[in-house]
């Protein structure tokens, strides 16, 4: 009897429906999805409140006071008092900044590996600490050459894991429709960098010295860089081991293509040249007689010219084929270089600046663009790393032998001319890409779902 009355009581429960296998694992990935913060986007990327517009604009705070920013567009800033202060030669000045671009060229891809495989955040945070701490420890430079190249070395290591680099790989998660413009954002930090930092290195040094202002400079990158970088997270992190593994091509199929090594060498191209200019342009109007308050200004303005290419080419590359948009900004940058060698005023130094920010700013946005469209996400990062291994290694180049031209001929004029036609060179590289393989666009679209 009692049986009986047991089986009446519980035939009126609701049994709990039996798991399957495989039910609890794509069960727990929801609730994953459900709470974790980096999976509540809009679901329209279009939309402002679309949350990786967030995230693209913490990358951007964060590549504000990077090694691609604060050290690179201050460096022509400081180049002069150090050489002064010291009795250095500015080839052994800009020899630093070669050492610093080695650095990054040997680490890039072993960091870019990093962040394909690990949260960006433990990569980033520690390169940030790292990079602030050692470049506000310039202020305490001895006259020792080598104490200038060691520290130069410790902030290449740690470079592109404050730079770019380290922030493209999370915004390929949340953009596809809009990655271009995202790409825009990113580093349009670096743009507004190079556009107020030079004016602020100026003015610090002439209110504290030179020692004071690479120790606040670096304080600064330490009270921006952090907080902001905290916020740079990818698309459902959470959720990785449950998705399906980011489409596109292996390392080693990345790295034997014809398509993979016309980059490396336009980037190659591109980077002796800019890199080259803008280390020395502060330096180039001083000696034409132009004030250093207005060679500062011009910096600025390039930096302002870089902004305004960065937004204006992202746009352009969510609507037009990359390669093409290439060639225009890199005959941009070309014809800039080529005022500039002969540049005696401060009126012509400034567009002939404005010319080269413009073009510089478009051919950051174009690289990892093209990266993500020819071989797709699988190991974007890695191959995103070996051509910054191509760039840096140029960019230690370009600085190096604008300064050895210098203290042999005393100008600038017959190299920046050379430069030009190289620059020239690389936007005709560019028309020899194919188009985009559509199999990588459409199989990044599925995952982000």
């Amino acid at each position: 009897m009692l049986a009986r009355d047991d089986k009446r009581r519980w035939a009126g429960i609701r049994r709990p429906h039996p798991i399957s296998r495989g039910t609890l694992p794509r069960r727990a990935a929801h609730l994953l999805t459900a709470f974790h913060p980096a999976a509540h986007p809009a679901a329209d990327e279009r939309s402002v409140g679309y949350h990786g517009w967030r995230v693209a604009a913490a990358s951007s705070a964060c590549v504000l006071v990077s090694f691609a920013s604060l050290f690179v567009y201050t460096f022509a800033i400081f180049l002069k008092p150090l050489a002064i202060e010291f009795g250095w030669s500015r080839e052994a000045v800009s020899a630093a900044f070669g050492i610093a671009a080695l650095a990054v060229a040997a680490c890039s891809p072993p960091l870019g590996w990093l962040l394909d495989r690990y949260p960006a955040r433990r990569v980033i945070l520690p390169c940030l600490t790292v990079f602030g701490c050692a470049f506000a420890s310039l202020g305490l430079l001895t006259r020792h050459l080598w104490h200038l190249y060691a520290i130069f070395l410790i902030l290449g290591i740690v470079g592109n894991g404050t730079a770019h680099l380290a922030y493209s790989r999370v915004l390929t998660t949340w953009f596809q429709a809009r990655r271009g413009v995202a790409f825009s954002i990113l580093l349009g930090g670096g743009a507004v960098g190079a556009m107020v930092l030079p004016p602020i290195a100026e003015a610090l040094i002439r209110a504290t010295g030179w020692r004071a202002s690479f120790a606040i400079l670096g304080a600064c990158g330490l009270f921006i860089g952090l907080p902001c970088g905290w916020f740079v997270v990818e698309r459902s992190r959470a959720i990785r081991s449950a998705a399906a593994p980011s489409s596109g091509v292996s390392v080693r199929d990345g790295v034997r293509s014809r398509v993979f090594w016309i980059i490396v060498a336009e980037l190659f191209l591109i980077s002796v040249s800019q890199n080259g200019a803008v280390t020395h342009l502060a330096a180039l109007l001083t000696d034409r007689g132009v004030a250093a308050g207005k060679a500062a200004l011009a910096v600025s303005a390039m930096g302002g010219a870089i902004l305004a290419g960065r937004l204006f080419t992202g746009w352009l590359l969510d609507r037009y084929f990359a390669p093409r948009v290439a060639v225009c900004l890199f005959a941009l940058s070309a014809l800039g270089t080529f005022l500039l060698a002969g540049a005696r005023s401060f009126q012509v130094g400034i567009g002939a600046a404005a010319l080269i920010g413009f073009g510089m700013g478009g051919e950051g946005d174009v690289t990892p663009y093209l990266l993500s469209r020819y071989f797709g996400l699988r190991s974007f990062s890695t191959l995103y790393g070996f051509t910054w291994t191509a760039y840096a290694i140029a960019g230690a180049i370009g600085p190096v032998i604008m300064g050895r031209a210098f203290d042999a001929t005393g100008s600038y004029r017959v190299l920046l001319m050379q430069l030009a036609g190289m620059t020239l060179a690389a936007a005709a590289l560019m028309l020899l890409l194919p188009r985009y393989k559509t199999t990588f666009v459409a199989s990044e679209v599925q995952e982000t779902l």
